[in-house]
This record gives structure tokens, C-alpha cells and sequence, in this order.
């Protein structure tokens, strides 16, 4: 009986200090931007971020910009691959193709395609290849940017979509039940289980996530249930994002740049 007390206080104890774990930020730099969105930085540094419906990158050195006013309000900038910017016009359910100074390299136009397309959620990934959400048929496919073929993958998803986000080899969303889904290249489709309701998340792995709830950010391990509070940031931000170590806090003063390890 004392065994057993000991093991439900032990257990107990390491769950009270799993919900008071802290993350140390440090500050590296700011950036004084006047953005209406902010979207990220890429692997070169450069940071993307919108203004008046117009595509900025930004430097140490330069600031490129693309707009496209007929194709109406930007929906999405996939910033994943560099070289090849994706961005998307939703209301003409068009695809926009960039290169590294944001000229244009391929305009994608879904509505004509042989397959019929309309696209509610898109992305980069591997091999010249494009994430599509079709929502005529409510599936998750790959369009390939050379041969302009579209190819279904996995069963309808019926639920629709809080966030998504993509990479060159998954397709990862959170359904209006908050479940965390993920479909691969090869159309296997998986839950990740349930995460907690937040007003921001970013998914920064099959394991790990990144949210904004209620003031304070947090970082997840869904394996471990390890909760981890990052202190020493901004407490009032427009839009977080993280990447190789970096987490970059959006603000409406501008851009602020922090070291953080992830354990």
C-alpha cells in the first residue's frame, strides 16, 4: 500500500512539473517592418510578409516586392522552397510561381486544367510537385508543376480545416474536432490525436507543435505530453513563427528575432 501511495505521488509530482517547464528566449535582433500580414523567414533570412496585398521580401541589403491586382487578395505564400515562392490567389483559383527577386516563373491557372480543380488549400512539395486540396471531390492531391497532371490521393476528408500546413513530404491539418491529421506523399493518412484549442499553432513535427493560447506560448511533445512555456517574449503579438532555432514574434511595431532551443 505504501508502494502504491509513493508511485501515485511520484507520478503526480512529475505531472505538476511537466506543466511548469519553461523555455528561455533570447533576443538576437528587431526589425522594423509596416506589414499587414507577416509570413516567415526563409533558410537565407530573408523575411516575407505583406502589405496591402503586395508580396515583400526583405534583407539586410534589399527589399524585392510582387503584386498581382487582378488576381485579387493573396490567400496564402508558401515560402518553403526559396527559389520557387508559391503564392495563391483563391478567388481565381490560381497558382503563382516566384523566383528568388519574386518574378514571375509560372502562372497556374487550376480552373482549366483537364482534372477539374478548385483549390481551397495548396502547398509545396518534393519532385516539382504542388499539395492540393480539391474541394470538388474533398480530397487531399499532387499537381505537378511540368506536366500539369493532378493526381487524388487517400479518401474524401469531409472535415474541414482549422489550419494546414505542408512541407515536401507531408500534408498536415487540425479538423474542427481539433484532431491533428496527416496525410504522407503516398497518400496514407494518420491522426496524430487531439491537441488543445489555441488561436495560433504552428505543427514543427510529427511529434511537436507550437501554439498561442490565452496570452502565453507554448511548445507541445504530444509523445512525451512534455508542456513547455517559452518566457521572455513579447505578451501581445499579431503572429509567431519558428524555424531552425529561431522564433520570430510579429508585432505591430514590427519584426522581433529570438534564439530558442527546442528540447
Amino acid at each position: 500500500m505504501k508502494k502504491l501511495i509513493l508511485i501515485i505521488v511520484l507520478f503526480g509530482s512529475l505531472h505538476l512539473q511537466s506543466q511548469n517547464l519553461k523555455l528561455k528566449a533570447t533576443v538576437i535582433d528587431s526589425i522594423a517592418v509596416e506589414a499587414d500580414d507577416y509570413i516567415g523567414f526563409d533558410g537565407f533570412g530573408n523575411q516575407f510578409y505583406t502589405k496591402n496585398n503586395v508580396l515583400f521580401k526583405k534583407n539586410n541589403l534589399k527589399t524585392f516586392q510582387y503584386q498581382n491586382l487582378p488576381l485579387g487578395k493573396i490567400t496564402r505564400v508558401d515560402i518553403l522552397n526559396p527559389l520557387k515562392v508559391l503564392v495563391f490567389y483563391e478567388s481565381f483559383n490560381t497558382i503563382v510561381l516566384l523566383d528568388s527577386q519574386l518574378s514571375e516563373i509560372q502562372k497556374i491557372n487550376l480552373s482549366e486544367n483537364e482534372t477539374p480543380i478548385m483549390a481551397s488549400a495548396v502547398g509545396v512539395s518534393g519532385q516539382n510537385k504542388l499539395w492540393i486540396y480539391n474541394s470538388l471531390d474533398q480530397q487531399i492531391g499532387l499537381y505537378d508543376i511540368n506536366t500539369n497532371q493532378y493526381k487524388d490521393l487517400g479518401i474524401p476528408i469531409k472535415e474541414s480545416f482549422l489550419y494546414y500546413q505542408t512541407d515536401f513530404n507531408y500534408f498536415q491539418w487540425i479538423d474542427k474536432q481539433n484532431q491533428w491529421q496527416v496525410c504522407t506523399i503516398f497518400g496514407r493518412i494518420f491522426s496524430n490525436g487531439t491537441i488543445e484549442k489555441n488561436t495560433q499553432v504552428q505543427l514543427l513535427d510529427n511529434d511537436k507543435l507550437m501554439y498561442y493560447k490565452e496570452g502565453k506560448l507554448y511548445v507541445k511533445n504530444r509523445t512525451t505530453a512534455e508542456l513547455h512555456e517559452i518566457e521572455k517574449i513579447e505578451k501581445s503579438f499579431i503572429k509567431f513563427y519558428y524555424k531552425d532555432q529561431i522564433l520570430s514574434i510579429f508585432t505591430s511595431k514590427g519584426i522581433t528575432n529570438y534564439k530558442i532551443i527546442i528540447p
